[in-house]
C-alpha cells in the first residue's frame, strides 16, 4: 500500500513539474496566506499538527481529530485595497474514517473604471475568484507518517471573462512526538482549467513547499523553518535599481550567487507558547524582505508578528506582516470550538 502511495505521489510530481512563480500562472490568490497564524510565521508554515483547522487549507497532512468540531473565519485588508479571506470546518466521524475537512478561500479585487481603445468610459467592473475544498489525511499504520489530500474546486471572474478550475493539493507529514519534530512537504495547486477566460488554457500555480519545526525541550518556543517554492530555482528577480554603472556608461545588472538564490526560498519563524492560550508569533521571510525593500531605506521588509488569544471557546488571531514603505497587511481571525 505504501509504494503504491508513494509511485501515485512521485507520478504527480514528475508530470507537472516546471518552474512557476508569481505573473506565470493563473489563479495566483491559491497561493495566499491562509490564516493570521500562517502569516505571522512567515507565509508558508505547513508543519502545525494540533487545533488549527485553517491549516488544513494550505497542508492536507496536518488534518487531525483535534480539529473536530473547530470553525475558522480569516480575513485580511490586503494590498491596494484587496481584501480577501478564508473559513475552514472540520468535522470527525469516527476513529476509522478520521476527520474530514473542508474549506473556502475567496478573493475580491474591488470596483474598476472600464475604457475602450478610444478612451470611452465602458463603466465599472469587479474582479473575485474563490475555491471551495474538500480535504482528508491518513496516517500509515504503524508508522509516524502522515498522506492527505484537498480536492479544490476554483471559481474566478474578471470584468466579463470567467473561468472555473480544479485542482488537488499532496501533503505528507513526518511527526517524531519524542522529540516533538516535524517534517512536511506539501505539493500544491496540480490541475487544470475547464473553463478557460478567452480560449486558452493556463498553467495553475504549482507550488512545492517544505517545512521543518521542532519545539525546544527547555523552552516553551516552537521554531519554523519553511523552503517555499522548490519548483523553481533560480526564483530571484534582478532589482533594475540596484544595477551598476562604470566609467564607461556599461551597465552591469543585480547579481545574485547561490547562498542569495537559497536565502530567497527560506522562511524562519518562532512561536512563543504555543500550547498555551496566549500566543506570540514571529517570522523573517527572506525572498519578501529582498524583493520589496527600498535601497538606503530601512522598512523592516519581510517581518511579520502576531498574537493568539485563547477566551473559553473561540480563539482570536491577529497578524501585522511588513511588506514595503508603501503599504503592509494586517490579518484577523476567530475560530471557535462548537463541541
Amino acid at each position: 500500500m505504501l509504494k503504491k502511495i508513494a509511485t501515485i505521489f512521485c507520478l504527480f510530481l514528475t508530470t507537472t513539474f516546471y518552474a512557476q512563480v508569481g505573473g506565470e500562472s493563473t489563479y495566483q490568490f491559491l497561493n495566499l496566506i491562509a490564516s493570521p497564524r500562517q502569516a505571522a510565521l512567515g507565509g508558508k508554515v505547513i508543519t502545525n499538527y494540533d487545533y488549527d483547522v485553517t491549516g488544513g487549507l494550505f497542508n492536507p497532512a496536518t488534518i487531525n481529530s483535534e480539529m473536530d468540531n473547530q470553525l475558522a473565519i480569516n480575513y485580511s485588508s490586503y494590498l491596494g485595497g484587496i481584501s480577501y479571506g478564508s473559513a475552514a470546518y472540520a468535522y470527525t466521524w469516527d476513529r476509522h474514517v478520521q476527520t474530514l475537512h473542508v474549506g473556502m478561500t475567496y478573493i475580491n479585487y474591488g470596483s474598476f473604471e472600464g475604457y475602450d481603445l478610444n478612451g470611452v468610459s465602458t463603466g465599472s467592473f469587479t474582479g473575485n475568484e474563490a475555491a471551495l475544498s474538500a480535504g482528508y489525511a491518513y496516517q500509515i499504520p504503524f508508522t509516524d507518517f502522515y498522506l492527505g489530500a484537498n480536492l479544490k474546486l476554483i471559481t474566478s471572474k474578471l470584468e466579463q471573462y470567467n473561468s472555473i478550475g480544479v485542482a488537488t493539493d499532496l501533503g505528507a507529514m513526518y511527526i517524531n512526538e519524542r522529540l516533538e519534530f516535524q517534517m512536511a512537504l506539501v505539493v500544491r495547486n496540480l490541475g487544470t482549467q475547464i473553463v478557460t477566460y478567452a480560449g486558452q488554457n493556463e498553467k495553475l500555480p504549482l507550488e512545492i513547499n517544505l517545512g521543518l519545526s521542532q519545539t525546544l525541550e527547555n523552552m516553551p518556543l516552537r521554531w519554523h523553518l519553511t523552503f517555499e517554492n522548490l519548483q523553481a530555482w533560480p526564483i530571484r528577480f534582478s532589482n533594475p535599481a540596484r544595477a551598476t554603472t562604470d566609467l564607461d556608461g556599461n551597465q552591469t545588472q543585480e547579481k545574485v550567487g547561490f547562498l542569495g538564490e537559497l536565502l530567497r526560498h527560506t522562511i524562519i519563524g518562532a512561536e512563543l507558547f504555543p500550547d498555551k492560550g496566549f500566543n506570540i508569533r514571529m517570522a523573517y521571510n527572506f525572498r519578501r524582505a529582498e524583493e520589496l525593500r527600498i535601497l538606503e531605506q530601512r522598512n523592516f521588509s519581510g517581518l511579520s508578528f502576531g498574537v493568539g488569544i485563547k477566551l473559553n471557546k473561540t480563539r482570536f488571531s491577529y497578524t501585522h506582516a511588513r511588506y514595503s514603505g508603501a503599504s503592509n497587511a494586517n490579518f484577523f481571525g476567530v475560530q471557535i470550538d462548537l463541541r
